[in-house]
């Protein structure tokens, strides 16, 4: 399976996505496409030491940085993520993965690929831990302003996606809100909830903040605005907990001795919530898996996230939403 990556996005360089290329050539038998500077590329391959890798270079010239505008990359059509989504648009790969500007990424993923029939709108779809399990969480990021259709539509991917993502055959849907009863929330969710409620989705009415991490439903449902500041909360309340943790067990000798007993359960719990176990997010709605990362990612969540692609392409998903959106159907 051949997989590509925007080997010129990120915060931390090029490093960590050549890093975890490599990693999945290894373990998942990928063969993956850098998109980027070729000299560069070439160069940085070597002295990582990875040059046994059977690498292929797919020259970009240019690339996007974290201080251009989203739209810039109609201006700057050789640039690595946009050349990404055209060599997925031409089936020289199978998915493409970037960790570089989320909006420039978006939207060379939009104008490149397009839209599924019957999709308004794309939506990106992280997923996130709860007590047992983990949740998918559309839209977290995608589209600040909504319509109910939009979500309604982002309810329809969500679904089909949380089914590949947490091996549910029925994914139980909720709609987020700021109380459980229907007649609860702005204007968008009140009227978003009757839809979904007529949409023949597992819906299951509305949740709230304190029980998305409960397990309360499998697909949390919201637009990106709200979607994105529950991400970036997530994160750091997850990073705030542990630092906690750990400056709370070595206060004391005791404590730092029942932090020595407890340090495999907290390692345990660590991985568990970080976001790197869970790869990239798949922009749903458009015509090819195509995946944001964390600008941050390193290498771990970089590997994640060709484990993620992988199996989003061997489980057809981008064909059953296609089946799912599709006008025929859905109207």
């Amino acid at each position: 399976m051949k997989i590509a990556i925007d080997a010129m996005g990120g915060d931390l360089g090029s490093s960590p996505l050549i890093l975890g290329a490599s990693d999945a050539y290894r373990e998942f038998d990928i063969e993956p496409i850098l998109v980027g500077d070729k000299s560069h590329l070439e160069s940085a391959i070597r002295e990582l030491g990875v040059s046994s890798v059977p690498f292929h270079i797919v020259h970009a010239p240019d690339m996007i940085s974290m201080h251009d505008a989203a739209t810039d990359v109609r201006k700057k059509k050789g640039a690595s993520v946009w050349v990404a989504a055209e060599i997925l648009r031409d089936g020289q790969v199978e998915a493409a993965i970037s960790a570089g500007h989320t909006g420039a990424a978006m939207a060379s993923a939009l104008l490149v690929l397009g839209r599924i029939p019957g999709v308004d709108r794309p939506a990106i779809a992280a997923v996130l831990p709860h007590l047992t399990g983990a949740f998918v969480l559309v839209d977290a990021g995608a589209n600040v302003d909504c319509k109910p259709i939009h979500l309604q539509q982002f309810a329809r991917m969500g679904f089909h996606y949380a089914r590949t993502a947490l091996g549910l055959s029925s994914p139980r849907v909720a709609l987020l809100s700021n109380g459980e009863e229907e007649t609860k929330g702005n204007d968008l969710v009140r009227e978003t909830h009757e839809l979904l409620r007529t949409s023949g989705l597992p819906f299951i009415g509305n949740v709230e903040g304190k029980d998305l991490f409960r397990g309360a439903a499998d697909v949390v449902v919201c637009d990106g605005f709200v979607g994105n500041v529950v991400l970036k909360t997530s994160e750091g309340l997850a990073e705030a907990f542990f630092s906690m943790i750990r400056q709370a067990a070595s206060s004391t000798i005791l404590s730092r001795a029942g932090g020595l007993l407890m340090k495999r359960s907290f390692r345990s719990l660590r991985k568990k919530t970080d976001y790197a176990e869970y790869g990239g997010a798949p922009l749903l709605g458009v015509n090819a898996p195509f995946f944001i990362c964390h600008g941050r990612s390193d290498r771990r969540a970089i590997l994640s996230a060709f484990r993620v692609a992988r199996d989003v392409v061997r489980q057809g998903t981008v064909g059953r939403i296609s089946l799912e959106m599709s006008p025929e159907i859905v109207g």
